[in-house]
């Protein structure tokens, strides 16, 4: 009877500490788990905030990109210049503009190509390095950067002069050409292929880790590929692909005709590359123009609408917009909730 009655005393204060401990270690894992999520929830702003930072930087250069020139092309269209006209000032201004804003958003795609590659790739490191304030230092060292560039005829580098049909003004690439045109045309063409080749790596690399993310997912389901990751690499993409079509064609025909005039020394067989050049730079200024459209047309709520429009379903339940959430904080704080 002792050992019972032992027993059945003893068994409420070992299964005491036990029912006690319970609530508490719920509500310390929920409040870890909440911790985790809040943390979570401001690198996802900050990252935000950064990609937005470089888009607005983007769309308003290629605002600004869209209008200057365009008033300077309108103004020298009126004047009607000729091939023996030389370079004014306005010519200069417009040449120089033209390398200005063409360098510019190739930079700051290349930027947020390596931005998102690094947020997606190391999101550990890209929250220790990356903030508001280095983002902004960043543009303003890219707008440098490209400034200097079109500033290279100052120092001697090349020089600025009217172009075929004679309404507008860009680096000498033929008639006359001499070894600092060349050089300043390597210049101009290599760092804008460079950026577009970089470009296209950190895409990349970004949309094939987003790729395995998904496939992981499958197998584990707590592994999620983070929805506006996935938003902001659709739009570099788009951003990228815009920026390849308009500005290759320029970059190439630009190294083209100056190897051309250079070797040749003739103006004999001009025709055929002055109508390249032509073509490259309508391409060229296509860029500006769109690469506000591709921002906002990749976003997911207005991809929603157009899904919406063509097939006719006011209901996106099963489609891959249901899928896609929102946001993957609160598609991960739901995952907890059901946990808990």
């Amino acid at each position: 009877m002792l050992s019972i009655q032992h027993c059945n005393t003893s068994a409420p204060a070992a299964v005491a500490p036990i029912s006690n401990q319970t609530p508490g270690t719920v509500e310390m894992a929920a409040m870890g788990n909440k911790d985790n999520q809040t943390a979570y929830a401001r690198l996802r702003r900050r990252s935000k905030a950064t990609f937005l930072l470089f888009a607005s930087s983007l769309v308003a250069t290629d605002f600004a990109g869209h209008i200057i020139p365009g008033a300077l092309v309108l103004h020298l269209y009126s004047n009607s210049a000729n091939q023996n006209s030389r370079p004014d000032a306005i010519c200069l201004f417009l040449g120089g503009s033209m390398v200005f804003f063409g360098l510019c958003p190739l930079f700051l795609g290349c930027a947020m190509a390596a931005e998102r590659c690094l947020g997606v790739t190391r999101p550990l490191v890209h929250a220790r390095l990356v903030s508001t304030t280095r983002t902004k230092v960043a543009v303003a060292l890219i707008w440098l950067l490209a400034l200097l560039v079109a500033l290279s005829p100052v120092i001697g580098l090349g020089e600025y002069t009217y172009q075929y049909p004679w309404t507008w003004c860009f680096i000498r690439v033929l008639g006359n050409t001499k070894g600092t045109d060349v050089a300043f045309v390597l210049l101009f063409s290599g760092l804008g292929l460079a950026s577009l080749a970089v470009s296209l790596v950190c895409n990349t690399v970004s949309g094939m880790t987003l790729v395995l993310a998904r496939l992981r997912r499958r197998k584990c389901p707590r592994r999620i590929a983070k929805s506006h990751d996935i938003e902001m690499v659709a739009q570099l993409v788009g951003i990228m692909v815009t920026s390849c079509i308009c500005w290759s064609p320029l970059l190439i025909f630009g190294l083209m005709s100056v190897r051309h005039s250079y070797s040749s020394h003739s103006e004999t067989n001009d025709e055929p590359y002055r109508t390249l050049m032509v073509m490259g730079v309508r391409l060229a200024s296509c860029n500006q123009i769109l690469d506000p459209w591709v921002y906002i047309l990749l976003r997911r709520a207005v991809l929603r609408k157009i899904y919406r429009l063509t097939t006719g379903r006011m209901d996106t339940r099963g489609s891959t917009f249901r899928r896609w959430e929102i946001s993957s904080f609160q598609g991960s704080e739901k995952n907890a909730v059901k946990r808990i």
